[in-house]
């Protein structure tokens, strides 16, 4: 149930900010300007401990921001959930600081969100990496050693004319709509990741709650990726915590790729596999007439993550 009241914005951005001033400051100019005329909405910013002039900018800010500061640096997914917390929008939009918001960036989101109704979990968008302009990010994927990946292949124009908000597996957290109400359904973000893997988690848990994470792919910013202080410090040890809580759904997810990977050794030379009654079941697994994944799909998957857990208690094991 929502818990707006008359009066209250439609939307809600949250940012959580940590330095690096100019960017946000060039990212708040850059919502300004794209934000609908008439879209109700707040800015809520949370510091996360700037030392670099962040705090002495925000004190000059008025409506439509509010601002929280955190005594210490808490990390992404606490500072976050921090801004959540206070929100008083329907919408939530979780945008990263580092952002360059195009014009026209929110309105095909909200049209995915619109769309999908009561099905949608987390709804992202294309991401360009600003010193690039090569497409950064276009939904998640699950590798072939189990981890997340970013879609980084352009949309084709097919899919942006007939199919623009297609299902992915997850989405990343840098920008991303989702109702309040289903926020606070799936508890928001678990603060047990440090800067790292707390968006595909989420993403897990609405698929988890029978919800559907998408991407708006008719909805495109510019991104300065990683630019953070310490964003990528802890990767590794926040990938083991995702694989060790999602094991089985991350190795269902892959079955499909190692499946595609597979049947593509097959094609050209299709007597030097024995068992046609399996290969047979790897078609119509690709194609989605088949719901199960071939059982070697599976083994293999996860014999993949079993060599990736090793890895971490090597690494993790002082």
């Amino acid at each position: 149930m929502s818990t707006s009241t008359p009066g209250s914005p439609r939307i809600s951005v949250v940012t959580p900010l940590f330095n690096c001033l100019a960017a946000t400051q060039e990212m708040i100019a850059s919502l300004r300007r794209s934000m609908p005329r008439g879209l109700s909405h707040e800015i809520i910013l949370v510091d996360d401990g700037s030392t670099d002039g962040t705090r002495e900018w925000l004190a000059g800010l008025g409506e439509p921001f509010r601002v929280i500061l955190n005594e210490r640096n808490l990390g992404y997914g606490a500072a976050t959930n921090r801004g959540v917390a206070i929100a008083r929008g329907d919408i939530l939009a979780l945008l990263n600081n580092d952002l360059i918001l195009r014009p026209g960036w929110i309105r095909p989101m909200l049209a995915a969100l619109r769309f999908h109704g009561g099905r949608a979990g987390l709804v992202g968008n294309v991401q360009v990496n600003a010193a690039t302009r090569e497409v950064d990010h276009a939904g998640i994927w699950i590798t072939l050693n189990g981890k997340p990946e970013h879609d980084r292949r352009e949309p084709r124009f097919a899919s942006l004319l007939l199919h623009p908000a297609p299902v992915v597996f997850a989405v990343t957290g840098a920008c991303v709509l989702v109702r309040a109400d289903t926020w606070r359904m799936l508890g928001g973000f678990d603060e047990a990741y440090i800067n790292g893997c707390e968006d595909v988690d989420l993403c897990l848990r609405a698929r988890g709650a029978g919800l559907i994470n998408v991407v708006a792919l008719r909805s495109r910013v510019y991104h300065h990726v990683s630019s953070s202080p310490g964003r990528n410090l802890r990767n590794e040890e926040n990938a083991r915590r995702l694989v060790l809580r999602w094991r089985r759904e991350l190795a269902l997810e892959a079955s499909r790729l190692w499946t595609w990977d597979h049947f593509c050794r097959i094609v050209p030379e299709p007597r030097d596999f024995p068992d046609k009654a399996e290969a047979l079941r790897m078609a119509l697994y690709l194609v989605r007439l088949w719901d199960h994944p071939p059982p070697a799909a599976l083994v293999a998957m996860n014999a993949a993550i079993d060599v990736e857990l090793a890895h971490w208690r090597e690494m993790f094991s002082d």
